[in-house]
């Protein structure tokens, strides 16, 4: 008998260890990240009586919201945004101080994933001569890469380049844009040495005449968009050449040379990017592999209809009526495809946006354009008055003079003093500047998390000019009558976005204590059992199921 359980016990052991090896940490299929560009966290609200019950509502219900996310740093651009979400960490750190800035060695503005040392794949242009080789940092897509020695596949998509390069990261298998010129999606050869065929054929198609001949029509009656009426403001944009803003919106008055510029302005553009994203789940076979791969996705319809309308219009009402439907058929896919609960999903937004001053004017609250002319202009004669040298300055840009150290040396100047004058003169002569930081302050400071100071975790001590401002509430740093508004700011206009976690493993939540939007990348992170990126500072934010 004895010798039987011997026996029995050494046949055993085989499957035993086979077993044990084959035990691996459960993770989801596929993640997808949705980026909405310039969403506002009250558009989860303002607009909900018009939502379905398969879009925002879903995530909101069925996910974990948290309904006081923040951006912890300023500017609140597309280029910084999108890149902070993915690497974790502020532009201290991860170096994309903006969508462009004055870079100190060539001398000259440089655009944030500008490269020409690459090529453009999909058209016969220059708009894919682009890369993220300016980004100092990992992002989340990179950790997952590096973490599976590869195998498992990044694709990241947009309707602009500096959003699907730096949610792309460094390592991915592709990053793909519109280009306005073709109609086409692009990329550059920093990925692929030439265009998938399911990329040339999607783009052979040529959707984006298609989408470029219908009108703009609401998706309700107009006595529906309670929110935003009336359809006609004196501040809107009237993008489609038609004498008028209000809807609906055609093509007919558009040159055949601006449509495919004129579709980013519509939620047309949404739905061509869907269509590329849906050919783009299907050809790379996108959550079946043996390891988690990354659909990296960033809407971007959204900032030009709110630059051009306002976040009081009915277009931005109307466009996101349409984007929470989008959202449901990606939802609707995912679970058709890859099954329910078996992807993870994340929503939130580069930034948001501010109410335009002539908006502002109109409802008797403090605010106003904040022309960066009138600044610079400013600047040049006091420079010229007290030191007889304009190129004292070498640029004015993002809020911030960078001083010219050859000439500070030529002249025997001493740059701390020179950064008290200058910060003396901007305090003394324009009362929209609310603070004021200079680059000896500010290089005694480490950025972090929970840091109060948004304009220390902007900085950036290699790329930053030398003294540095932000505006008054309710101002915008930008000239009057080209955009009914933008952003930039440090306020919670700006910087209060939605956050939602969706699908494998996350719990039905409402959180309302504050959160990060840098808290993202390492939730995903913790979530997927890999490293955070390099140079991350948030915390994970979700206890697993």
């Amino acid at each position: 008998m004895k010798k039987i359980k011997i026996v029995l016990f050494v046949l055993m052991m085989p499957a035993f260890f086979v077993s044990k090896a084959q035990t691996v940490t459960p993770r989801p299929k596929l993640v997808v990240g949705i980026i909405i560009d310039q969403m506002r966290y009250d558009y989860l609200y303002k607009f909900e009586s018009l939502y379905g019950e398969n879009g925002f509502k879903k995530l909101m219900n069925e996910g974990t919201n948290f309904k006081f996310a923040h951006f912890n740093y300023v500017p609140t651009y597309t280029g910084p945004g999108h890149t902070s979400i993915y690497t974790g960490t502020t532009p201290y750190y991860h170096g994309i101080i903006g969508n462009s800035w004055f870079d100190k060695k060539t001398k000259k503005m440089v655009y944030c994933v500008e490269d020409k040392s690459v090529n453009t794949l999909g058209a016969d242009d220059k708009n894919g001569q682009m890369s993220p080789r300016r980004l100092l940092s990992t992002t989340i897509t990179d950790q997952l890469k590096l973490s599976t020695n590869g195998r498992s596949k990044v694709i990241s998509i947009s309707l602009k380049d500096r959003a699907a390069i730096m949610i792309g990261g460094h390592m991915a298998d592709a990053a793909y844009w519109y280009d306005s010129k073709t109609g086409n999606f692009i990329t550059s050869t920093y990925y692929m040495k030439e265009l998938p065929g399911w990329v040339t054929n999607f783009n052979n198609k040529k959707l984006a005449d298609k989408y470029s001949a219908g009108d703009w029509k609401l998706s309700f009656p107009i006595e529906k968009y309670k929110q935003t009426l009336p359809d006609e403001a004196g501040y809107e944009e009237d993008v489609f050449s038609e004498g008028k803003t209000s809807f609906p919106h055609s093509f007919k008055n558009v040159p055949a040379k601006d449509k495919y510029g004129v579709l980013r302005y519509t939620p047309f553009a949404n739905d061509l990017q869907f269509d590329f994203v849906k050919s783009a789940f299907k050809n790379e076979k996108l959550g079946q592999h043996q390891d988690t791969d990354f659909l990296a996705i960033s809407f971007c319809a959204s900032d030009y209809v709110g630059h051009a309308y306002g976040p009081n219009s009915v277009e931005v009402e109307d466009l996101y009526v349409k984007i929470d439907s989008l959202i449901a058929d990606m939802i609707n896919l995912l679970d058709k495809k890859l099954g329910k609960g078996n992807y993870l999903m994340f929503l939130s937004a580069d930034h948001a946006v501010a109410e335009g001053p002539d908006f502002l004017k109109e409802k008797n609250i403090p605010g106003g354009w904040f022309d960066p002319h009138i600044v610079r202009d400013s600047l040049e004669n006091f420079t010229t008055r007290n030191y007889n040298n304009p190129k004292l300055i070498e640029s004015f840009s993002n809020s911030q003079i960078f001083f010219n150290r050859q000439v500070i040396d030529e002249q025997n100047l001493e740059l701390s003093n020179l950064e008290n004058v200058y910060a003396q003169y901007l305090r003394e002569t324009f009362p929209e500047i609310k603070e004021i930081f200079k680059r000896d302050d500010l290089e005694k400071e480490i950025a972090g998390r929970t840091n109060p100071n948004l304009l220390l975790n902007g900085f950036n001590p290699v790329r930053s000019g030398d003294v540095i401002f932000g505006l008054q509430p309710g101002f915008i740093f930008a000239r009057g009558g080209q955009d009914a508004t933008s952003h930039g700011s440090l306020y919670s206009y700006d910087t209060h976005v939605p956050l939602i976690f969706y699908g494998w493993n996350i719990p039905r939540k409402t959180i309302n204590k504050p959160v990060y939007i840098v808290d993202i990348a390492p939730t995903i992170a913790d979530l997927l059992k890999i490293q955070e990126p390099n140079a991350c500072i948030g915390i994970p934010l979700i206890k697993e199921k």
